[in-house]
C-alpha cells in the first residue's frame, strides 16, 4: 500500500496559531488550526476538524483535556498555557522584499563612488572625433 502525499493549500492571510502547554518542566506544542483528516492522528487532533480554534481556547483546561503524556498526574495549577502565532506566508514575503530592497540600496550606496570613478575614467579614454584631431594638428 502506497501513501499518496497531499497538497495542503497555504493561506496567505491567516497566521498559524499554536498552543504551548507546559506541564512541570515539559512542554508540548499543539496546532490550533484545523488539520487535514489524513494527518489527524499524527497531530493527536481531538476536536472536530471543522471547528477553528483560536488563542482564546488555549488555556489550562484545554491542555488537561488533551490528555498529554507529559501532563499525566498534573493538576490545573501545574499547567501553564501560552498561545503564539507563526507569521503567514504573506507577511514573510513582505519582510523578505523589504530586506532585499534595503540590502540592494546599501550595496549600491557603498559601490557608488567606484562606479562613478569607473565611468569618469571610461569617458576620459574615449576617442576624439576626426575633425577635432585635425583642428588640433593644424593649430
Amino acid at each position: 500500500m502506497q501513501i499518496q502525499p497531499q497538497l495542503i493549500p497555504i493561506s496567505c492571510t491567516a497566521p498559524t496559531s499554536f498552543c504551548k502547554c507546559t506541564c512541570f518542566s515539559n512542554y508540548t506544542i499543539i496546532p490550533l488550526d484545523p488539520v487535514p483528516p489524513s494527518s489527524r492522528l499524527l497531530f493527536l487532533e481531538r476536536a472536530d476538524s471543522k471547528s477553528r480554534r483560536t488563542c482564546n481556547d488555549c488555556n489550562r483546561s484545554f491542555c488537561l483535556d488533551y490528555n498529554l503524556p507529559s501532563c499525566k498526574g498534573a493538576k490545573e495549577d501545574d499547567i501553564f498555557a501560552t498561545c503564539f502565532q507563526r507569521d503567514s506566508m504573506k507577511d514573510q514575503i513582505v519582510v523578505f522584499i523589504f530586506i532585499a530592497a534595503t540590502v540592494t540600496l546599501l550595496v549600491y550606496a557603498a559601490a557608488r563612488p567606484w562606479i562613478e570613478q569607473w565611468t569618469r575614467a571610461r569617458e576620459q579614454h574615449s576617442y576624439l572625433p576626426i575633425m577635432a584631431q585635425e583642428d588640433q594638428d593644424v593649430g
